[in-house]
């Protein structure tokens, strides 16, 4: 479902003057000037990594804020994290922060968590439930229904309107119990997303699910950084030996394609159909948020991405067996999931300043599995834990090295194509007025 029209946000425009960077992320006085960005991009080498100003200058940051964060759709989590009215989680995107709320009609709303007063943060904590139905600044007391609307602001004068100063919303919708908000005032059309959803999640019974655990990693790194890496399997290999094993993507291109039509072939027989689309290098349609949907799959004898290989707990959607498979798919440049038959995993990547990236992981399950009887915590989270931690050691490695003034893009191996045209599009975007 959609939620209100947003009221207009204010942002400085592409071209306008920017504030002088203060702490971590300010360039260094020997940092050199940020060339044009006009002419950075022209001056890209296609099949190279992009230039370390790309990665390291906040102004350009800023840029991103403007042209790709606050215009594309993210995942906001799963709804089953507020499952009741007045349930409440926070999720940021650099300096922003949003209300992902259940109000009283069941529905799910995304608030600005800004007061209309002054400013002041709403919500200060990353989850919760809201006293007696109301959210209440703890600055000065303005308090405001789920929906947003201004309820009691104490000591203003007479002519004041509280109709005019409710919580700004933004554009929300679930689909396949995925939320989903932007900041866009003319949200992109989300419609090819929402199909693939409909083959993919759906398919693997995301609707009927229920979060059973989250990790937030903190990352000292550029989010392109975190990005490329989810990625690309290049590094599989010599980095992720836990996933290696099970996986058959870990594997060069020349070596898996026998192996991904069994794969196919085995999930076929089983009723299990799942369609690749790759709208990131078809392009999507003018004014659509982008969507990449593939399954790989898993080495012989893996059932599932867990320690002894072996299912985790109930068969989730469509699926009666295990069929040997995963499903990755993706909505919009911080939305990355990853689906087995009895469990999924859903990856943010929030985009929080020039150098410092959060990826929240969260692990959905069955919504009637019992933790304990019909799956352990442990068993269930650990290759992905694994997994993320390792991520965070190289691609924090792998900013430390960019951040060398003797750092010069390299291209791109055989195994790196979807970061490759994770590039590509960001040229494309940044580029876009």
């Amino acid at each position: 479902m959609l939620g209100d029209a947003p009221e207009s946000i204010a942002r400085h425009g592409p071209g306008g003057p920017q504030p002088a960077a203060q702490g971590p992320d300010a360039p260094s006085a020997a940092f050199p000037a940020a060339p044009d960005l006009a002419d950075l991009i022209g001056r890209h080498v296609a099949g190279r990594a992009l230039d370390r100003s790309f990665y390291t200058d906040p102004r350009i940051f800023e840029r991103e804020m403007d042209r790709i964060m606050l215009r594309h759709w993210f995942c906001a989590g799963h709804a089953s994290s507020v499952p009741r009215t007045g349930d409440f989680r926070v999720v940021d995107v650099g300096s922003e922060s949003v209300i992902i709320v259940r109000d009283q009609d069941g529905e799910i709303r995304a608030l600005l968590n800004v007061c209309r007063h002054r400013g002041s943060r709403i919500c200060t904590v990353p989850s919760g439930r809201a006293s007696a139905g109301r959210l209440t600044c703890p600055y000065h007391a303005w308090t405001y229904d789920l929906n947003g609307r201004l309820v009691t602001a104490r000591q203003m004068p007479e002519s004041f309107d509280r109709g005019r100063f409710g919580l700004r919303t933004l554009p929300v919708r679930v689909d396949e119990g995925l939320i989903f908000t932007t900041f866009a005032e003319q949200p992109l059309d989300f419609a090819p997303a929402a199909q693939a959803l409909s083959q993919t999640a759906r398919v693997h019974g995301w609707a009927r699910a229920k979060v059973a655990h989250h990790e937030t990693y903190s990352i000292r790194a550029n989010w392109k950084l975190a990005v490329e890496n989810y990625m690309e399997c290049y590094h599989c290999q010599p980095s992720h030996p836990e996933f290696s094993k099970r996986h058959i993507y870990a594997r060069p291109a020349e070596q898996i394609q026998e192996l991904e039509l069994a794969g196919r072939r085995r999930a076929e027989a089983l009723g299990i159909v799942i369609a690749d689309v790759d709208q990131y290098a078809c392009a999507a349609p003018a004014g659509s948020e982008f969507v990449s949907v593939f399954r790989s799959a898993l080495n012989d004898g893996v059932d599932s991405a867990t320690p002894d290989s072996q299912p985790v707990g109930k068969l989730m959607g469509e699926f009666k067996a295990h069929d040997g498979n995963s499903t990755y798919f993706d909505v919009g440049p911080f939305s990355d999931f990853l689906a087995y038959a009895d469990y999924g995993v859903i990856y943010r990547f929030v985009p929080r300043s020039v150098r410092h990236t959060e990826m929240e992981v969260i692990w959905l399950v069955h919504e009637d599995a019992v933790e304990g009887s019909d799956y352990d915590v442990e068993k269930l989270t650990w290759l992905w834990r694994v997994t993320s931690a390792e991520d965070k050691k190289i691609v924090e490695l792998n900013q430390a090295g960019v951040n060398s003034r003797f750092f010069e893009p390299g291209p791109y191996s055989l195994q790196e194509p979807y970061a490759l045209r994770f590039v590509d599009w960001y040229l494309r975007e940044l580029s876009t007025n």
